[in-house]
């Protein structure tokens, strides 16, 4: 509505020229001595300004060339983009951060940014198991002035690193028609019954079973004949148990997700399943009607009946909907019928898995087109974790009834440095349950707690990038071990440690933290009922195991981003809310136990 008035004013000025006054004109296209400058047009500057930076990085013929020639293209590294932004910062060395699945690309990309952004490249070399392995701090060292962090999401701000951050998620193409024909020819009579897994391997692993090669081919093929075109029908590979029960209403309602190299992918299957449903109800409707009842039954008989899905796409913030990671994963609603991972490997899909221990799942590797049917041990894991919780928790009683403190076995509390896998917040969350008894605002969910047993269980705090079982075992005079830097340490390798390797969620489980009620099976059977009572520190028996390490709604502070999806008095959202302000909120409510 501001621009209106100034082109009646132009229109009035063109078509008067004999008129003086034409310092209006002059203020609409921006003059520096205008004195209320409108809003409107000061907002809409930026955009037309990147818009036109970004037509010409699209128009350059020579790094379109060297990225068709030195780059896959089914990878988007954002070459243009990146340029851009090293030359608007004018940076003048760039560190290049990426996990082993890209290094390949490494020393090419190198030779891009260097020609394109004449600039310094520096490639670092370290593991990079996740964003939170972001290493802003080496690279600042080292004398850089920005940072492209490739293949994971903005799990830490770029606002908080100490250099300029820009990250890269490497989006990889998909063949979407072929996975939506793949779901289209297996949802949903491969489902299984929902019940908890009881099979597996000692790590909490199952097997895989596949459920379909390759959708059909277009000329399609008859029961009769079949065994040639590669169709389901002809696959060698024993069927899955069928569902049980068929639902009313006919609709499967199937969770989709995946990494973030593939959340383009799992965001538009909904939109590639429904297009094929209306292009399906168009070509119903434009047949010849039938002349008598008896004529639309045959018809009606005669045409397949095609199944119905409703596709959630589900989201546990910060990530983006349908992103999961190895450490965090959001909870499903209870009529989710199963659980589709697009992407390859079963570290991320696990960690969704052990969150939804009910929920059938099944991954489509976009690379091989494999649908395959995925099993996890949860009573397995959640057995050798629980054994692992008691016994840290027998430590402590142990320790109060020494009344020497040179007589008491010391816990150490491990912050990793690894990147950004440390944090504070969390090693101070657990190192305050070991200094002295909790408070004594005592819950239903928190009946005893053994650290109030004693003044205080001595501990040693220890910086380590990596852990290892020869590394730990040099460590003597420890009972027990706690590591901040990701829970799927001591979920996946926790068994090969000798002594209790605790993430910060199991170490708040057994110092009684409140909220950390443990969770169902945890392994205390052989344990005689009223001390398996205390152990279980007064859960009710029907708790998962939670994956929300980076979630903003996790459940207790020993997690990295507790408290930042609370609204501040402010108004402010997204910041760590300090532990003063939490404290003068209201009290949860104690649960009962029944």
């Amino acid at each position: 509505m501001a621009a209106e008035p100034a082109r009646n004013a132009d229109t009035a000025i063109t078509g008067t020229p004999s008129e003086a006054p034409k310092l209006p004109r002059k203020r609409f296209v921006g003059r520096s001595s205008t004195a209320s400058p409108r809003p409107s047009t000061s907002s809409a500057t930026p955009v037309v300004a990147a818009s036109v930076l970004q037509q010409q990085q699209e128009v350059d013929p020579l790094l379109q060339a060297a990225i068709k020639h030195l780059l896959p293209s089914n990878y988007n590294f954002e070459i243009p983009k990146s340029v851009a932004q090293i030359r608007k910062n004018g940076a003048k060395r760039v560190a290049l951060q990426m996990p082993e699945g890209l290094a390949m690309y490494g020393c090419a990309l190198v030779d891009i940014i260097e020609r394109f952004a004449e600039c310094e490249c520096v490639i670092m070399g370290d593991v990079t198991y996740g964003a939170c392995c972001i290493d802003d701090y080496t690279a600042r060292a080292l004398g850089c002035d920005m940072m492209i962090h490739y293949g994971h999401s903005c799990l830490v701000p770029v606002d908080t690193t100490t250099i300029k951050t820009l990250y890269v998620f490497v989006e990889i193409s998909v063949d979407r028609p072929h996975l939506a024909a793949t779901v289209r020819l297996n949802f949903p009579h491969c489902i299984p019954s929902r019940s908890l897994p009881d099979s597996g391997s000692a790590k909490g692993k199952g097997p895989e079973l596949e459920i379909a090669i390759e959708a059909p081919s277009s000329s399609g093929c008859s029961a009769a004949d079949c065994g040639s075109c590669g169709c389901a029908k002809s696959s060698s590979a024993p069927a899955p148990p069928a569902t049980n029960e068929k639902k009313a209403d006919g609709v499967t309602k199937l969770a989709v997700v995946g990494t973030i190299q593939f959340v383009a992918a799992v965001q538009g299957l909904k939109a590639d399943l429904e297009a094929e449903e209306a292009a399906q109800v168009e070509r119903l409707a434009i047949e010849a009607a039938p002349s008598s009842d008896d004529e639309a039954k045959a018809a009606q008989a005669e045409q397949p009946k095609k199944d119905r899905f409703e596709i959630v796409v589900p989201q546990v913030k910060p990530l983006s909907p349908g992103e999961i990671l190895g450490c965090t994963a959001p909870r499903l609603a209870s009529d989710i019928d199963a659980l589709l991972y697009v992407g390859d490997g079963r570290f991320h899909l696990e960690s969704i898995m052990i969150a939804n221990p009910t929920v059938p799942a099944f991954r489509y590797d976009p690379y091989t087109k494999r649908l395959t049917r995925e099993l996890y041990d949860h009573e397995e894991m959640r057995r050798v974790r629980g054994q692992a919780v008691a016994q840290a928790r027998e430590s402590l009683v142990e320790n109060g009834k020494q009344q020497a403190e040179d007589e008491k076995e010391a816990w150490a509390v491990v912050l990793g440095t690894l990147g950004r896998q440390g944090n504070l917040r969390v090693l101070k969350s657990v190192t305050r349950h070991l200094e002295g008894p909790p408070s004594s605002a005592s819950t239903a969910l928190v009946p005893s707690s053994p650290s109030s047993l004693s003044s205080s269980t001595p501990f040693v705090p220890i910086l380590l990038s990596e852990l290892s079982p020869a590394k730990l075992s040099l460590l003597r005079g420890v009972s027990t071990f706690v590591q901040t830097s990701c829970p799927r340490l001591s979920i996946d390798w926790g068994y090969a440690f000798p002594r209790p390797l605790l993430s910060s969620y199991e170490a708040s489980v057994a110092l009684g933290a409140q909220g950390a009620r443990g969770w169902k099976h945890m392994g205390l059977d052989d344990v005689p009922a009223p001390r398996r009572a205390e152990l279980e520190n007064g859960r009710k028996g029907d708790e998962d195991y939670p994956m929300d390490f980076y979630a903003d709604g996790s459940l207790g502070e020993w997690t990295p981003r507790f408290g930042m999806g609370v609204r501040r008095a402010g108004g402010e959202k997204g910041r760590p809310v300090s532990r003063r302000k939490r404290e003068q909120q209201a009290p949860p409510q104690a649960v009962p136990v029944a």
